[in-house]
């Protein structure tokens, strides 16, 4: 599985089908509420991972960030669409992977 039904996908892909850049923006956008470490290391929050879908670099947000820090939310979604980016519901997405045969060949 490459997400979990509850979350939200925020493909890297506009509405015209460009890639979206930098290629590192999932990374950046998940980095808002990402934490360090004892061990310097950098801990993406439980509520928005990147991860990677055919190729494509996506952000991956947890619904219950809505409730738990509605402004966040509101950030991540008005980025969305204010970039033009296709924004999915897992269970749609994956949906449409079993669909087309691909629900075993994406990695997360």
């Amino acid at each position: 599985m490459i997400c979990n039904p509850y979350e939200i996908i925020i493909q890297g892909l506009t509405s015209n089908g460009r890639q979206f850049r930098p290629s590192d923006w999932a990374e950046r956008l998940s980095g808002i509420l990402s934490t360090f470490g004892w061990d310097q290391k950098m801990s993406y929050s439980p509520y928005v991972r990147p991860m990677t879908l055919d190729g494509v670099r996506c952000v991956a947000v947890d619904r219950q960030l809505e409730e738990i820090n509605p402004r966040v939310f509101a950030f991540i979604m008005a980025f969305a669409k204010d970039n033009d980016l296709k924004v999915v519901d897992c269970r749609t997405l994956m949906t449409e992977l079993e669909a087309s045969g691909k629900a075993g060949d994406t990695a997360a």
